[in-house]
């Protein structure tokens, strides 16, 4: 079947830039989020198409690598395609360019199919298990997201403000993507001003909702160095919504 790849150019705005007038990892998050949308809709999986049968998607994991980081004023080139299935999952894949060809970041993505009423996965249907699914292995990173293990309960706990509107998307739902910016505002200044993200990795494991009370658990990574695991859990029944795992290397301003 025809590659099936699909780009878009980024401006890098101020509003998208840290403190270090770096691109931030949860802004370019919401670029791979932007895009995969813009695809789906594309190739007939958009958010009305799978409405029509009581269906949405859900991100389940994602992992990425980025190579440098863009600054403000910077145009990033970003790829993606669908890369077939793995049992209940629809993969899709991405790269970040500079307009020179040199790499920004690649990441690797797995969806669910939910019903609406049941909340029940459903599985994919052939078009879409055969998307790409024949590519070649350099496309691809060396390996899949994966499921993150659980971080230790005698972590260390950050209490977070509530989930307000600004947090919701069209579902009602915490966006994705605010997850990975609760962590990030969990950091002190310092650390982040002299350190950026090698490679981060989700997984979402339920949904949150308006007025949820958030904590997350932190535990670094002592064999590794310079490595986080994350736990965001629901402060009123314990539930834990997702894991995250960053890995750290020191900023060269």
């Amino acid at each position: 079947m025809e590659f099936l790849k699909y780009q878009k150019n980024y401006a890098v705005h101020v509003y998208e830039t840290g403190p270090d007038g770096k691109l931030t990892l949860y802004s370019l998050f919401d670029y791979f989020q932007d895009i995969a949308s813009d695809h789906a809709v594309k190739l007939g999986y958009g958010r009305d198409d799978l409405l029509k049968q009581n269906h949405f998607w859900v991100l389940s994991r994602i992992y990425a690598e980025i190579s440098s980081w863009p600054k403000w004023g910077d145009l990033i080139i970003v790829k993606t395609w669908p890369r077939g299935t793995d049992r209940l999952f629809a993969l899709r894949d991405y790269e970040a360019l500079s307009p020179n060809g040199r790499s920004v970041a690649n990441a690797t993505s797995s969806w669910l199919i939910i019903d609406r009423d049941t909340r029940r996965i459903q599985r994919a249907d052939d078009t879409l298990s055969m998307y790409n699914s024949d590519l070649p292995r350099e496309t691809e990173l060396p390996r899949k997201a994966m499921k993150l293990d659980p971080v230790p309960d005698d972590s260390q706990i950050k209490d977070l403000p509530g989930v307000r509107v600004s947090d919701l998307d069209v579902n009602l739902h915490t966006n994705n993507v605010r997850y990975l910016k609760w962590v990030a505002d969990s950091y002190d200044l310092d650390f982040m001003m002299h350190n950026v993200p090698l490679s981060a990795e989700i997984n979402y494991l339920a949904e949150s909702h308006y007025n949820d009370k958030i904590s997350i658990r932190v535990s670094e990574d002592k064999e590794t160095g310079n490595v986080f695991n994350h736990s965001i859990m629901r402060t009123s029944d314990k539930t834990e919504l997702c894991r995250l795992k960053i890995c750290w290397a020191k900023n060269h301003l």
